[in-house]
């Protein structure tokens, strides 16, 4: 759960430490939203580590290509999570600020729910101490191929923290023939701002040897304005927002059985504040008169976020198996600052901006063996291992109005969160062909994590300087049982068991509270359907599913300055997903998605009550788009596209809990247009959210801004124009 931007540990440890100080008086599987007809047999996905069409994989994969990201002017996977059933992303007011679910498995406790991969390596914390669940890369889609969704768990092929499932970003290879060029342009407006954004791209494609060696690079930048005013401050349009990223990338195949690749992906977040609202309880107008879009911080709160990755992978083709390995290093450095002068200001009089920095440094290796493709049995064997150092502090600032510190106040308190993850996995997954129609697919991992935490909380005006140091190691195996039936080429039906789990690790060693909190564990169990008619002019993905979910982690306060996790009660996700696309003639289709999700706690613990709703998951999800395409003359091709997006009403906590907050659903309508001239010009037109509908992303009992509603709205009406140019 997102509660507005401060940390939860924090809270803990300040609310026991503090609480001898007055206060002030605080209130409590198809190419998704494209808008572009797809031939299955032409979508080739890596769901299972090997290059398969998406109708012969048995589990529910949804793909959206970075083409039709581009085309309604998506900058964030919020822009897009519509399209995908059964995906959830509540943006916490800024990209690379993003809470991801699936299937109704939303992180309770600290870190992901859902795993994120980069082509072939992980991305992100699987520690629980690193606030992953709302750390999540959002990368621009200029250099992407596709995004791949595998909804349930997939921790047999994966690995950790993918008990919900899997985003996987595919990039653009490097093309060994092909001399490519492409650039854009594009400015944009949006509702209720004053300013112009704009953005821009470049790629270029280079084959330096023809058929063995190419290099591929590539930038882009997008500068959003702002659209939020400050009715404290008198500042208006206060969140602009500085998306850029940069990507290179090389091939090298020297013989036809060798492929050596590199790359280097570079993104940077910097948002002036956050885009974030604030309410009166019940969403009422933050002040007499004020708009909706508005705040009242007396300091700004902005985010910046810096992420590098670097990755190297060699595959040599045995004839029997293709032998790879790939190795990646990532580095992300957050900043991000709360106002908290309302909570902490009245101690010392003065005001109380609260940074929290996060840097992280991740190595990862696997090394698999992968089978030839077979009429009769495929398999693989492969190892992982990751490394992970991590450093999260957070300070209490004290600062007069002119921004000097206040002496013997500042810093009014300092919390140091240093964490290492290591973890070492063997993994399996084979699939036996026992006649044309039948196969029969399953997967086993081991896995073994060791972690290392302290935790440090100095409060110097109350004379607490507390640390506490812990360990854990724990093992865990997974496995997956697909059996499927192909009816024919274009239609399979197919049934899935899998497990997944989300780390447990340490708490700071203390008599009487317990040392580790455990792993939290899923089992999923779903039938689906992958189905062509009509000479493929209907497709249709449906799945229905049941995950059972085990030993949820939950915080709890230890000792004053001290705090920690417990494994507290169970919870149960069901539902119903499906995906239609209708093609009644050339150039015309119609899509639809839909998803019905009940997600529930089935134990009554200190956490929640049996019966309660779960946060931020919407019984009802759902997206419709249209879109057609047609000649206008002999070397010009244009296109029109429009979608309907629609998120259900969701609650911010679980029910039972004092905090919890109703949050309305709501309904956007995107659309968008272009004309191609010579398969080289593009002109593209598009307009997000046309009629500037109100919603409401997240909305929460705000943390730092007592007695208000802490709100992330649905970016208002944009409206934008891009050139397009290829050769």
């Amino acid at each position: 759960m997102i509660r507005q931007a401060i940390p939860t540990r924090i809270l803990l440890s300040l609310s026991t430490a503090a609480a001898a100080l007055v206060l002030p008086a605080s209130a409590s599987a198809q190419d998704s939203g494209s808008g572009v007809s797809v031939d299955r047999d032409e979508i080739v996905v890596t769901a299972q580590k090997r290059e398969e069409r998406v109708q012969d994989v048995p589990i529910s994969i949804t793909v959206v290509s970075g083409e039709a990201m581009q085309q309604g002017g998506a900058s964030q996977l919020s822009d897009y999570a519509a399209a995908i059933p059964g995906l959830q992303v509540d943006n916490a007011g800024s990209p690379g600020r993003s809470t991801l679910s699936l299937r109704g498995v939303a992180p309770i406790g600290p870190s992901a729910t859902v795993g994120m991969y980069l082509d072939d390596a992980p991305i992100g914390s699987s520690g629980i101490y690193n606030r992953s669940q709302v750390f999540t890369l959002d990368l621009m889609p200029y250099d992407i191929e596709r995004l791949e969704v595998l909804r349930g768990p997939q921790g047999t092929l994966y690995g950790a923290s993918s008990i919900g499932g899997l985003l996987k970003y595919v990039t653009v290879q490097p093309d060994l023939n092909t001399l490519t060029v492409r650039g854009g342009g594009e400015v944009f407006t949006l509702a209720h701002g004053d300013g112009v954004g704009w953005a821009a791209n470049a790629m270029v494609n280079v084959p330096l040897v023809t058929d063995q060696l190419a290099i591929s690079a590539s930038y882009a930048r997008r500068e959003t304005p702002g659209y939020v005013d400050n009715v404290l401050t008198g500042e208006e349009d206060v969140n602009d927002a500085v998306q850029q990223g940069g990507r290179a990338a090389l091939q090298w195949q020297p013989d036809p059985a060798l492929t050596i690749k590199l790359s280097g992906v570079w993104q940077s977040v910097d948002s002036d504040n956050l885009s974030l609202v604030y309410e009166g309880m019940g969403n009422t107008p933050l002040a007499p008169g004020a708009p909706f879009l508005s705040t009242n911080t007396a300091l700004p709160e902005p985010f910046t976020s810096d992420f590098q990755f670097y990755s190297g992978s060699i595959s040599y083709d045995l004839g029997f198996a293709e032998l790879s390995s790939t190795t990646s290093y990532s580095q992300l450095d957050i900043l991000e600052v709360s106002d908290a002068t309302l909570v902490f200001g009245g101690i010392f009089g003065g005001f109380a901006p609260y940074p929290a920095t996060l840097k992280q440094k991740k190595w990862t290796e696997e090394l698999r063996l992968t089978s030839a493709p077979s009429s009769s049995f495929e398999w693989m064997v492969g190892l992982f291992y990751t490394d992970e150092d991590n450093n999260h502090s957070q300070v209490v600032r004290a600062l007069d109005a002119s921004g000097a510190p206040i002496a013997g106040f500042d810093p009014f308190a300092v919390v140091g969160l240093p964490n290492t993850y290591k973890e070492y996995a063997v993994f399996g997954n084979a699939t036996w062909k026992i006649s044309e129609m039948f196969h029969l697919t399953g997967g086993l991992r081991w896995a073994r994590n060791e972690q290392t935490f302290t935790q440090s909380t100095s409060i110097p005006l109350l004379g607490l300087d507390a640390s506490g140091d812990g360990e854990s190691a724990e093992e865990i195996v997974t496995y997956s049982v697909s059996p499927q039936i192909n009816v024919n080429r274009d239609m399979m039906i197919y049934a899935r068991v899998a497990s997944g789990y989300k780390p447990g690790g340490p708490n700071v060693a203390l008599p009487g509270f317990p040392a580790t909190v455990g792993a939290e564990r899923v089992t999923s169990y779903e039938a689906g359907v992958k189905a062509s008619f009509l000479d493929r002019a209907v497709s249709l993905d449906a799945a229905v599913f049941m995950l059972d979910w085990n030993n949820l982690q939950t915080g709890a306060a230890f000792a004053a300055g001290i705090n920690g996790l417990v494994n507290a009660g169970t919870a149960r996700s069901k539902g119903v997903e499906a995906a239609l696309l209708i093609e009644p003639t050339a150039g015309l289709n119609f899509g639809a998605n839909f998803a019905y999700t009940d997600a529930k706690c089935t134990e009554t613990t200190a956490a929640c009550t049996d019966g309660d709703q779960l946060p931020s998951v919407p019984k009802i999800s759902a997206a419709m788009t249209a879109d057609y395409r047609f000649s206008v003359s002999g070397s010009a091709e244009a296109r029109l596209g429009g979608a309907v997006r629609i998120v259900g009403d969701r609650i911010s906590d679980v029910e039972s809990s004092a905090l919890a907050v109703p949050i309305d659903g709501y309904a956007a309508l995107d659309l968008n247009a272009a004309v191609t001239f010579d398969d080289k010009w593009t002109l593209r037109v598009y307009a997000r959210n046309l009629t500037d509908e109100e919603g409401r992303i997240t909305s929460n009992v705000a943390t730092t801004n007592p007695g208000f509603l802490a709100t992330v709205p649905l970016q208002p009406r944009t409206l934008g124009v891009a050139i397009d140019l290829s050769f």
